[in-house]
């Protein structure tokens, strides 16, 4: 479980370092988003969004990590495994950057939130 843990906060971390770093303009708006984010004010809220569902799911995957499973935990685990799935098939019909970096990140985050769903403690 601990790895998984780790695993999981290391997702949402990078997950949220990339959205900082597209904020910033570090990384180019034509490697996310397919290229269609024309500005960064279409970009941005898309950006913010994100990076809270990654602090919310960094502080779920703690929450997971310190207590007894409980039926609600793991369907939310579940869920966040199919989402997260999801999300690692539109990124590998997204640009290079999607494909070579988001797409190995989601893998994380589908990885980690695999085990934390059928862990049994």
């Amino acid at each position: 479980m601990k790895t998984a843990v780790f695993m999981g906060i290391s997702f949402y971390s990078l997950t949220i370092l990339i959205h900082v770093l597209i904020i910033n303009g570090i990384i180019p708006l034509t490697w996310v988003n397919g290229g269609r984010s024309e500005s960064l004010a279409t970009q941005l809220p898309i950006s913010i969004m994100n990076t809270i569902i990654s602090i919310i799911g960094g502080f779920f995957t703690l929450f997971v990590g310190r207590n007894i499973l409980y039926k609600g935990i793991t369907v939310i685990c579940w869920f966040f495994v199919v989402l997260w799935s999801f999300g690692f098939i539109l990124q590998l019909f997204g640009t290079a950057f999607k494909k070579m970096v988001c797409s190995l990140i989601l893998l994380l985050g589908v990885i980690s939130n695999l085990r934390m769903a059928i862990e049994t403690r």
